[in-house]
């Protein structure tokens, strides 16, 4: 990567993060009763996906001090938001084959928290055949396996079988890749986020992927990119920076710093950007999260940071 899509994904990723913070009491759960948390993922899903972003953030050491303390704050909201983790506890205890509090969990884990029942359940959890026998697409698959490698916990007789979750993927078969469609886009994405941990075992991806995914990601990110579909644009381009020789283009990071607002929100498609700033919030959280993560894994990438093992 050039020194200047390095500029530029920093100065996106540092936006992004600002406005995160800034908006977070919006993705609060304060209004949402205890039953839906325990009962329904969605409810706290953008919650986990914050704190994915902020542990990304942390784990990569190549933030400022203020942008530190951005994702760090950022990271203790979210985990009081789920009741310092014993709302992902209850959630284990009323829905076993659930297997989103370990994936959200994870998260955490990666940013220094702990919650030693749930740590408990999740050794126990995994050890089941159940477990891994949950029907899944295959990406969601590979999801759960990297939450618990994250959490050390990923070997044994419960360990997961890497090759062959891989090729029941849509990318693990190398397909016709004009027949890629917008919902195949994003599980293309996933997989390759769980097989290299969000960017720290780039190795994870096996040869042949990485050759096809260097040969087809110009192509799928300006697809995306002319059909004003920013969000999954900027998710193929933390694909890029997963690879075990990084790609990226400037192109792509003037355009994604094009759609950034001011305040640091990214839209998620071309369309008008309305509503007040809790609908903005609501409708817009997820590509500035996405924007956030492109930026911190790109900078990793460039200034080739090294990585601690299970980090």
């Amino acid at each position: 990567m050039s020194p200047a899509p390095a500029r530029t994904a920093h100065d996106i990723g540092s936006r992004a993060l600002t406005w995160l913070h800034a908006n977070r009491e919006h993705g609060a759960l304060s209004d949402v009763p205890r039953a839906d948390l325990a009962d329904e993922a969605e409810a706290y899903k953008a919650v986990g996906e914050t704190a994915l972003a902020a542990s990304l953030v942390l784990r990569s050491g190549v933030a400022g001090t203020a942008e530190l303390g951005l994702a760090r704050e950022l990271l203790e909201f979210c985990w009081g938001q789920l009741d310092d983790g014993s709302l992902l506890y209850e959630r284990m205890l009323r829905h076993p084959l659930a297997t989103d509090p370990m994936e959200t969990y994870a998260h955490f884990f990666r940013g220094g928290y702990r919650h030693p029942k749930v740590e408990r359940l999740i050794a126990h959890t995994v050890a089941l055949r159940s477990t891994h026998v949950v029907e899944h697409i295959p990406n969601r698959r590979l999801a759960v396996a990297n939450a618990a490698r994250v959490v050390g916990l990923d070997h044994g007789p419960g360990a997961s079988d890497w090759a062959g979750l891989t090729r029941a993927t849509w990318l693990g078969a190398t397909p016709e890749p004009w027949h890629i469609d917008w919902l195949t886009g994003y599980s293309v994405t996933h997989t390759a986020f769980h097989l290299t941990d969000w960017g720290r075992l780039p190795d994870g991806l096996p040869t042949d992927l990485a050759h096809y995914l260097t040969r087809w990601l110009p192509v799928w990110t300006d697809i995306w990119a002319e059909a004003g579909q920013w969000d999954l644009m900027a998710e193929l381009m933390i694909v890029g920076t997963c690879l075990p020789e990084p790609w990226t283009e400037d192109d792509d990071w003037q355009r994604l710093a094009a759609v950034q607002h001011a305040d640091g929100m990214v839209p998620r498609d071309d369309q008008p950007v309305d509503g007040d700033a809790a609908q903005r919030f609501d409708a817009h959280q997820h590509p500035t999260i996405v924007a956030l993560i492109a930026g911190t894994l790109a900078l990793v990438r460039a200034l080739d940071t090294p990585k601690q093992p299970g980090s």
